[in-house]
């Protein structure tokens, strides 16, 4: 397995290793001791499994109370996976990394706790799954906007399909420092 650092500190690309022949292939997407080893150690608490169309985005969603770390990989199809620091005081804030992840490179991403996220959709279906390292919260539900100008998201999608609740989210700047996560300074 190769890791590799993005430019936002703690979010990792890995690049699982994948062994394949005729009849197919096998990787594995979650190894306790390995990904320990990588700073990456859980405990994992949910699962999730989102299937969407081609050009559609979700996010950029976070939790406050409940953030939860992800490791997302892509098990059909091909997703622009988008990270945002948004954690107030961070040398990075406002800062954002986007990788390709597809069930052709096997890539997946690790999003630490405090982060935004998103992604959107560049085949014609994905079926992205997830780990995360709390329970959702619907009450502890906050994002900004995937078009934040400010951001910048250079997004591979011309006509994004946005869901309503989404559409409606706030810009960074126009969010409460009180609903942003805090950068921990802490080792």
């Amino acid at each position: 397995m190769k890791i590799v650092e993005t430019r936002l500190p703690g979010v990792l690309r890995i690049e699982p290793q994948v062994f394949g022949d005729s009849r197919g292939l096998f990787f594995e997407t979650w190894q306790a001791n390995r990904y320990q080893k990588a700073d990456i150690s859980g405990p994992f608490v949910q699962s999730n499994f989102a299937q969407s169309q081609r050009d559609v985005i979700r996010g950029l969603h976070y939790q406050l109370k409940h953030p939860q770390g992800k490791l997302v990989w892509v098990t059909r199809g091909e997703i622009f996976d988008v990270v945002v620091d948004i954690r107030v005081g961070s040398p990075t804030f406002g800062q954002w990394v986007g990788e390709e992840l597809s069930d052709v490179n096997h890539v997946q991403l690790y999003i630490p706790p405090g982060f935004a996220h998103g992604y959107g959709v560049i085949s014609e279906i994905a079926d992205v799954q997830y780990l995360c390292t709390d329970f959702y919260e619907p009450n502890d539900e906050y994002g900004i906007r995937w078009d934040d100008e400010m951001l910048k998201i250079t997004w591979p999608i011309s006509a994004p399909t946005v869901s309503e609740k989404d559409r409606l989210l706030p810009n960074l700047k126009d969010v409460s420092k009180t609903t942003l996560p805090l950068f921990d300074l802490s080792p």
